[in-house]
């Protein structure tokens, strides 16, 4: 069976329209005709209804297109096995990672893994945390790397870090060692708060902060790079994980306010897997040497 009379059928059966598919496909639309009119004999039965210009899958049309599909992408992850020992690849690894994480420790972790396995294929997907225990499930991602706990039974969960949270305000454009220290209730009665930018403690935290601070308001922001832009911009203060802001405060754009009020959480990050495959294993152990 040609490959390529099974995409055109996938194709037009996608569009409802022969020339859309041909132009889709960068043929002419009698060569898809052809291509139809081909499968069809082959398989022994009729594909599409046709009224005028107008297409629509038959009964059997229907039945077929997911078996074509299949047959496809079979297909092409052979192809693209192939590929890859060719290019010296001898396994792969798909990631799931919040986009906290990607934005703070996996650069650097990915460089050095893959210096150290030049052999390992890694593909990544950024996904929020919330999203990463059903990706391990369904198999589109070997490993999970998320701000949040799994309750799956069929999931294993590692605890890879712990991470401190502060309280971070922008710079005041005072003199750090002559300036007097700012104050707690000061900086939250007189600053918006920006919450939500980490799924794992602000539900908890909000509720804390109003029970102490009970005039504190708040803006919800969900990425923890836009928080940080916005503290640095003057538009609010926030507590984030302290690994998040390392730079900021070492360069002095940001500064961390000392909090006495109630105990702050701790940031926590997961490594979630379905399998225990010997590359998943490395890739662990690897990140795991690794402090936020």
């Amino acid at each position: 069976m040609d490959l390529n009379v099974v995409k055109t059928f996938i194709t037009a059966a996608e569009f409802n329209h022969f020339r859309k598919a041909a132009e889709r496909l960068f043929i002419s639309q009698p060569t898809v005709t052809v291509h139809i009119k081909q499968l069809e004999k082959e398989l022994g039965v009729t594909l599409f209804e046709r009224d005028g210009k107008k297409i629509r899958l038959t009964e059997s049309g229907r039945a077929y297109l997911q078996h074509a599909k299949r047959l496809l992408e079979t297909y092409e992850e052979g192809i693209s096995d192939l590929q890859s020992i060719s290019q010296g690849y001898t396994a792969t690894l798909k990631l799931a990672i919040s986009p906290l994480i990607a934005d703070n420790i996996l650069p650097f972790v990915l460089k050095q893994f893959l210096k150290n396995h030049p052999e390992v294929e890694i593909s990544v997907e950024i996904i929020e945390s919330s999203e990463i225990e059903s990706a391990v499930l369904r198999d589109t991602a070997d490993i999970g790397i998320s701000c949040l706990p799994c309750y799956s039974s069929e999931l294993q969960q590692t605890l890879l870090f712990s991470d401190k949270v502060i309280l971070v305000v922008p710079h005041d454009g005072r003199d750090f060692e002559s300036a007097p220290p700012l104050e707690e209730e000061e900086v939250l009665e007189s600053n918006y708060l920006l919450t939500h930018n980490h799924p794992g403690y602000w539900d908890e935290l909000s509720h804390t902060v109003k029970q102490f601070f009970p005039r504190v308001r708040t803006i919800k922001v969900s990425q923890t790079h836009i928080t940080k832009r916005f503290i640095s911009e003057g538009l609010g203060i926030s507590y984030l994980p302290s690994s998040t802001v390392r730079r900021e405060l070492l360069e002095g754009r940001l500064l961390e306010v000392e909090t006495k009020s109630f105990p702050l959480p701790e940031a926590n990050t997961y490594a979630v897997t379905k399998y225990q495959h010997t590359i998943q294993q490395e890739f662990l152990h690897f990140l795991s040497r690794f402090r936020v």
